[in-house]
């Protein structure tokens, strides 16, 4: 049976779940310099929120260290961190393809290939992980331990591979921002 806390909860995780994906994929669309606003491109973004996706892949870890060596509440801190730095991560990104043009890959042939499978299952990922993260969160707000540690198993390698990726992502494409 489902406590309170995760049925008060649990409408709020469907609709971020769904509202989220859809609105950065709308925004993304969204360049206000070609609508003709005045706005500079914010270039000096993407190697900050790739960082930001560094930092969080290493806070994920020593989060999970935390736990595992009974530390609760920095186990807790530490999460919470981790879900203010993805937020911190997804400003910036809506904020930059806002302002900016698309940058393209320009390698050529296997890393090529490499690059896309990365970035693809980069971005589906990103957006499944997101009522894991949710459902997993809300889990451990209510102490719901058991089914915590259960979801967390899944959320936690998604998670991480999401942030990891996210810095691979952009280190293969860099050298092709025009700054």
């Amino acid at each position: 049976m489902k406590s309170s806390v995760e049925q008060k909860y649990n409408k709020w995780i469907v609709v971020l779940s769904i509202a989220i994906p859809l609105v950065v994929a709308l925004l993304f669309g969204v360049n206000l310099r070609k609508l003709g606003y005045d706005v500079k491109p914010l270039s000096f973004l993407p190697p900050i929120y790739a960082a930001i996706n560094g930092i969080t892949a290493i806070v994920l870890v020593i989060a999970v260290w935390a736990i595992k060596n009974g530390k609760q509440k920095l186990h807790e801190n530490l999460m919470k961190f981790a879900i203010c730095l993805s937020v911190a991560f997804l400003a910036m990104y809506v904020a930059y393809h806002m302002t900016s043009d698309s940058t393209k890959f320009g390698g050529e042939g296997i890393i090529k290939y490499v690059y896309y499978v990365i970035l693809i299952t980069h971005i589906c990922l990103s957006v499944i992980i997101i009522p894991f993260v949710l459902v997993t969160y809300v889990r451990a707000l209510a102490q719901r331990f058991d089914k915590h540690r259960k979801i967390a198993r899944i959320t936690f390698p998604m998670w991480l591979y999401v942030a990891v990726t996210g810095v691979i992502v952009y280190l293969m494409i860099s050298p092709y921002y025009h700054y």
